[in-house]
């Protein structure tokens, strides 16, 4: 709570004013009672219509002055709650582009939608609230029994006994709704990821005829909510008879007991009437109790959600011996006796690799499904750190550059391509800030794309609709490299980029990208792929079994050679040896 509240201290001087205002409002609330208790006793009891006339006017011209106070109230608690959310989803992008690829892990994309739109807004409607009449509630209460000892202490004994009793119900309700909303907040988090996966796979859906399926999933998380939501908001609106019910005894009390005391004279009808007026008053601000408990019970676990994103230490930094002017000059890679596994698993994925790659040598990297290929290539950009051993780049460890400068200078496309919503061009120059027309044109050249999108209607600014929908998947993974090629990076890597892509148009593209200056990393499937590189690392398992030329394999490895044969046939491998 201390972390999202901290969002609040720009707004100091608003909060100050807000209350200030409040108060002006609370305090004209509470004197409203006691004049009207004087117009009777001293006007309308005496029959004097100079005195009603002038405690009326009293009144009014009170009134006027509290309506002005809200209005302004309404203006400061607005600026306030906007500002805050403002502050705080600009504070949460900021903290989620900073997570490591182990620290996303934590969090399902739906959970953090959720808690970008949902919970923030929770908190600035409860903020909002605090600042506008929440606040008076409990002043109201505090003030109202006060002013009640002020004109009959005698009666407003009542107040001792019925007060303290839904002040501790209160805080048990409080209690239990906080439990009960963390758990709504986290139905929501289920709701929110079947609608998301739903929508990215709709035409999967449709291919396999699964929409009965998926309506079921839906149902299910559905009604998981409802459910819940239910059961907590009817706890809480059942609190609402027992308040009323023990301040309308503490009314009837009073009205019995006033009563009682007019009639002996001991009290003034007006005194009655103006404590009658502070125990409704009273009364409708504990009524407001329900309202305050529900909307506090939100906020506070949407709060917590909000903390434990902001608080969660980011693992990779830069580290202490990083020099921030230090950058990749040849693009040597060397890897010595590497190790890994992902955060929370304890399989191996990465056992003892040891390699190097020469200043722009074009290395191929070939090896079943889940032989720890892509793993590698995450290693190089630090998007994990290795467990085991060390990477060096230029002869340098990877920890001693900074981070940007080390990502700045790698060229990354990933297995599944991935655009963003905007043109052809907008995804191109997404690679490099300030990227000229000429630059785009001259990457997506290279990336054999260029003719393409000549041929689209308009062309350059042809808008790509969510992820590269209204694209094949050789057009998104061209529009992918481009965007890596863009950026000319001394080190490029192609995680089976070019699976969509024809013989001709990869032979094109490989070609294309001799004229950069860039040590070449190609994960493939495809031995036609790898027989064009300089050299091929062979990986099964986690483990580098050999690296060397086509050739040099056929002759030295039986996997290499199976895998040659599954591809090409056992004359390919004759023809090699």
């Amino acid at each position: 709570m201390r972390t999202v509240l901290s969002f609040l201290k720009p707004y100091k001087i608003a909060i100050v004013i807000a209350y200030a205002l409040t108060l002006i409002e609370l305090s004209v609330e509470l004197l409203l009672p006691f004049f009207l208790g004087k117009m009777i006793d001293s006007g309308v009891m005496n029959k004097d219509v100079q005195t009603i006339i002038k405690w009326g006017s009293i009144m009014i011209a009170l009134a006027f002055i509290s309506f002005i106070a809200g209005i302004l109230n309404t203006f400061f608690a607005s600026h306030t709650s906007w500002g805050f959310a403002y502050n705080i989803r600009k504070k949460l992008f900021e903290k989620v582009q900073a997570f490591s690829f182990a620290n996303l892990n934590q969090y399902p994309t739906s959970g953090l939608v959720t808690r970008f739109t949902n919970d923030v807004r929770q908190i600035q409607n409860t903020i909002f609230m605090a600042l506008r009449i929440m606040s008076k509630a409990p002043l109201i209460v505090i003030g109202g029994v006060i002013m009640a000892f002020v004109v009959n202490a005698k009666l407003a004994l009542i107040f001792c006994i019925t007060v303290p009793l839904l002040v501790g119900f209160l805080l048990w309700v409080l209690k239990k709704a906080t439990f009960m909303f963390d758990g709504v907040q986290k139905s929501v988090d289920k709701v929110n990821r079947v609608m998301q996966e739903n929508l990215a796979g709709m035409r999967l859906i449709k291919a396999f005829l699964r929409r009965n399926h998926e309506e079921t999933r839906f149902h299910k998380a559905n009604k998981a909510l409802a459910d819940t939501t239910q059961t907590t908001f009817r706890f809480i609106e059942s609190s609402m008879p027992v308040l009323l019910f023990i301040m309308n005894l503490s009314l009837i009390s009073i009205l019995w007991f006033g009563n009682m005391q007019a009639v002996a004279g001991t009290t003034a009808v007006g005194d009655v009437v103006a404590i009658v007026n502070y125990a409704m008053r009273v009364a409708m601000a504990i009524s407001m109790f329900t309202f305050i408990i529900l909307a506090f019970s939100r906020a506070k676990a949407s709060a917590e959600r909000i903390e434990d994103v902001l608080s969660v230490e980011i693992d990779l930094k830069d580290h202490h011996d990083a020099d921030q002017q230090q950058v990749i000059k040849q693009g040597k890679i060397s890897f010595n006796d590497v190790s890994f596994s992902y955060p929370l698993a304890d399989d191996v994925v990465l056992d003892h690799v040891t390699f190097s790659v020469a200043p722009r040598e074009k290395l191929a990297i070939i090896g079943a499904t889940g032989s720890g290929k892509t793993s590698l290539f995450q290693l190089l950009p630090r998007l994990y750190d290795a467990k085991e051993g060390s990477i060096s780049i230029d002869d340098k460890p990877i920890t001693t550059y900074s981070l940007d400068h080390l990502r700045q200078s790698i060229g990354y496309v990933p297995q599944s391509p991935l655009l963003f919503t905007g043109t052809i061009a907008d995804n191109i120059a997404w690679g490099k800030k300030n990227a000229t027309r000429n630059e785009v044109i001259q990457a997506a050249t290279a990336a054999q794309i260029h003719d393409t999108i000549m041929t689209l209607p308009n062309q350059y600014e042809t808008k790509v609709g969510q992820k590269g929908v209204n694209l094949s998947g050789g057009q998104k993974q061209r529009i992918s490299i481009a965007r890596a090629l863009i950026r000319n990076p001394k080190i490029l890597m192609l995680d089976d980029s070019t699976s969509a892509l024809d013989l001709a148009t990869e032979a094109n593209l490989l070609q294309a990208m001799n004229n950069y200056q860039s040590t070449m990393l190609i994960i493939t499937q495809k031995v036609s792929t790898a027989m064009k590189a300089d050299r091929i690392l062979l990986m099964d398992q986690g483990r580098l079994l050999a690296v060397g030329s086509h050739k040099a394999l056929i002759k030295t490895s039986d996997l290499y050679r199976r895998i040659v044969a599954s591809q090409f046939g056992k004359e390919e491998i004759q023809h090699a040896e």
